[in-house]
């Protein structure tokens, strides 16, 4: 049997996609696990950040710098857009209008009329190039059995540089009488209302910069692949949900633990399906191997709720289950 698997499964810890999960699930932690939004549309900030990115820089032809200054603006436009109408929604409603608004997002971008533009359901390559010109790595294999390329160990870095710049920022933000605020809100809005506070005001600055670091990551997850639209289907919401409850719901560093965990978990247990089908271990096909491996991360989400909610470095008394 090949377990040559096991070594890349672990590397999938450290890879630039994993940082992408993690900075866009530090935005799901300043939306749900601070400020109590329910939302379930951050892979629409996902999806609006990767075409902001890869459209301007490669189809319009503008400098990384500005490439970068697009995804914030077009994050930030679309929380606007997004949070003026629905954030005085009680948290139910909020989520099926946020799973909407994703929805729309991806739709739209594959509608034949902007085929020109976005590519259409086919997307776009050659995103990353202009962030692949400034790599200060020459090329060849690097971190021993990990085989990581140089395009994407320097991925790697940039990606995890910011994701730690992101846990700082939330860190002194939520230390801050602003994080006080947010979480009053979450535990009680009417009372931080009847102290003065303009709850709106307070929610949508927290939508801006969850929306914004959920922009950053989309461009960030585009890096190692090309931008395909169906990326950004509710699943990969749902998959940022399991991370973020996976590692604390409440935690500035639970991101981190919950993507790394969840990345290697699913690589290996993909990789142990396929050592099953091809010894003829398990009565499965290939095809049904995929789906297998989602209904792991399904039943593990489900027990990890029930049994401990408050994630692996939450507290308990801070988990937010409630419409």
């Amino acid at each position: 049997m090949d377990f040559n698997f096991i070594p890349l499964a672990f590397g999938e810890a450290i890879s630039p996609t994993t940082a992408a999960y993690a900075l866009a699930t530090i935005g799901l932690v300043v939306h749900f696990g601070f400020t109590g939004l329910v939302n379930f549309g951050q892979a629409g900030f996902m999806a609006i950040g990767g075409y902001a990115f890869v459209v301007t820089s490669l189809q319009f032809n503008w400098p990384l710098p500005f490439a970068i200054l697009a995804t914030i603006v077009c994050s930030v436009i679309f929380a606007f857009l997004l949070g003026l109408p629905t954030l005085r929604l009680r948290a139910d409603y909020l989520s099926i209008v946020t799973i909407a608004a994703a929805e729309i997002v991806r739709l739209s971008v594959k509608t034949p009329e902007l085929t020109g533009l976005t590519g259409g359901a086919t997307g776009l390559n050659g995103g990353a190039e202009s962030f692949q010109d400034l790599n200060p790595i020459p090329n060849g294999q690097y971190l021993g059995p990990l085989h990581m390329s140089a395009a994407d160990l320097w991925s790697a870095i940039v990606g995890w540089s910011l994701v730690l710049l992101a846990c700082l920022l939330v860190w002194a933000l939520m230390r801050s009488p602003w994080g006080r605020i947010v979480k009053g809100i979450r535990e009680d809005e009417d009372a931080v209302r009847a102290l003065g506070k303009n709850v709106f005001s307070y929610k949508m600055q927290a939508l801006v910069l969850g929306g914004v670091l959920g922009g950053l990551a989309g461009a960030l997850f585009i890096l190692p692949r090309s931008l395909q639209p169906d990326n950004y289907g509710t699943q990969l919401t749902f998959f940022l949900y399991t991370i973020m409850l996976l590692g604390g719901a409440t935690t500035i560093f639970g991101p981190l633990l919950g993507a790394a965990i969840f990345w290697v978990v699913l690589s290996l247990s993909d990789g142990l399906l396929s050592v099953a089908v091809t010894n003829n271990i398990l009565p499965i096909s290939s095809t049904q191997q995929g789906p297998i491996r989602f209904i792991i991360v399904g039943v593990a989400l489900m027990l990890l709720v029930i049994f401990r909610p408050q994630g692996i470095l939450g507290k308990k008394a801070e988990v937010f289950f409630r419409a």
